[in-house]
């Protein structure tokens, strides 16, 4: 076999993306794969569990993406039937395309559900982003961490706690490669093409009276823990308005959150405040509008770690994390929704007392390149010892 070929009868992976998140991470693994040598084929399968044409398109041309091989068209439900749904159309494109692997990303309900059916079909799984944990059992997303993990062949890790955490749960300790962080990987490529802040502003129709010599913090709210009960979003609000009155706020609003804030009437919780409300934003524009902010202040995972790379002090308002190393080594503080423990933070780092942290290990832009590096030697290594 020439070395610079794929090995004949050695299927290619599937590999699934199926909400905003997996977008920003499975760029650099499709682009790691197509430098490696062998080239690595590949058969991209969006379940469409999240989908809104103008951002998705919009995604897939600012991370460079290539189309999908296949749209499953699932769309939303509950987690049952989104789950179900998807494995339902999944299984179908295993059976015509028989890929050699099946590689998922993350923890949404997508990640688990081609898992699932793969695993069954005695495919191998491999999951990137494995082994966090915040150890409440309440969110969806870690039962999905926690499913997936354990019956997957190959996990990739971003921080070595992950480690530790996947042996307790009885993993054998050569089935887990620490890689790094792909979320990283596409930040570092990406970051020469942010967009301006002032750019996205004027865009919105905000002055540049609106960012005074103090600058902005970003906000971004989305989990249903802290939007979708009156009470908590209520008091999110209501101190977001006690913080703007000290920094302008950059509120980049997902549906979600907007649709609760208009249910519940809580819209002059942020009128006439120092707060822009922006629609969803494109990767490249909360690129650009992090990298630029004072602080941060969200519940995403995603944004903890890009805050941690970028050196910008975040504010995470949950009672926990999945990603401890963006607090042990990083600028994350959780502060849950507690009203003085975020005016403390808020008031620490305005004061020049935030975090400055440091970049953790091997997250260093290469982490794609060391999973299409050991996938390849392992799924090579797996066909001619069955061959």
């Amino acid at each position: 076999m020439n070395p610079e070929d794929w090995p004949e009868g050695l299927g290619p992976v599937a590999c699934v993306v199926g909400a905003r998140p997996n977008f920003m991470k499975m760029a650099p693994v499709l682009r790691a794969f197509a430098d490696h040598r062998p080239a690595i084929p590949v058969i991209l399968v969006h379940t469409g569990q999240h989908y809104d044409k103008d951002m998705n398109d919009r995604l897939f041309e600012e991370l460079r993406l290539p189309l999908p091989d296949i749209n499953l068209g699932v769309g939303s439900g509950t987690h049952a039937a989104q789950t179900a749904e998807v494995m339902k159309r999944f299984e179908p494109v295993l059976d015509e395309h028989k890929p050699s692997c099946i590689l998922v990303v993350g923890d949404v309900n997508s990640t688990l559900a081609c898992t699932l059916v793969g695993v069954k079909k005695g495919i191998p799984v491999a999951h990137v982003e494995a082994g966090l944990r915040s150890y409440d059992r309440a969110m969806p997303e870690e039962i999905n961490r926690v499913l997936t993990d354990q019956v997957a062949d190959l996990l990739y890790t971003t921080e070595r706690s992950a480690l530790a955490n996947l042996q307790r749960e009885g993993i054998a300790e050569e089935q887990i490669h620490f890689v790094g962080n792909v979320m990283i990987d596409s930040l570092r490529a990406n970051l020469e093409f942010a967009r301006s802040p002032a750019d996205i502003l004027a865009g919105a129709g905000i002055g540049k009276e609106f960012v005074d010599g103090r600058g902005y913090a970003v906000v971004t709210l989305h989990r249903p823990s802290n939007v979708d009960q009156k009470e908590t979003l209520q008091s999110l609000l209501s101190v977001l308005g006690e913080v703007s009155a000290k920094l302008s706020l950059v509120f980049a609003l997902h549906p979600r959150t907007r649709a609760n804030i208009e249910r519940f009437g809580l819209e002059e919780l942020v009128a006439g405040k120092r707060i822009v409300l922006l629609p969803p934003q494109g990767y490249l524009e909360m690129l650009g509008l992090m990298s630029n902010a004072r602080l941060v202040l969200t519940d995403s995972g995603g944004v903890q770690e890009e805050t941690t790379a970028l050196g910008v002090p975040c504010l995470t308002l949950r009672e926990n994390t999945e990603r401890p190393i963006t607090v042990d080594q990083g600028t994350n503080t959780v502060v849950g929704c507690d009203r003085m423990a975020i005016l403390d933070g808020v008031g620490k780092i305005l004061a020049g007392d935030g975090k400055r942290g440091r970049v953790p290990e091997l997250w260093d832009g290469r982490a794609a390149e060391r999973i299409a590096e050991h996938l390849s030697r392992w799924l090579i290594e797996r066909h001619n010892n069955t061959n």
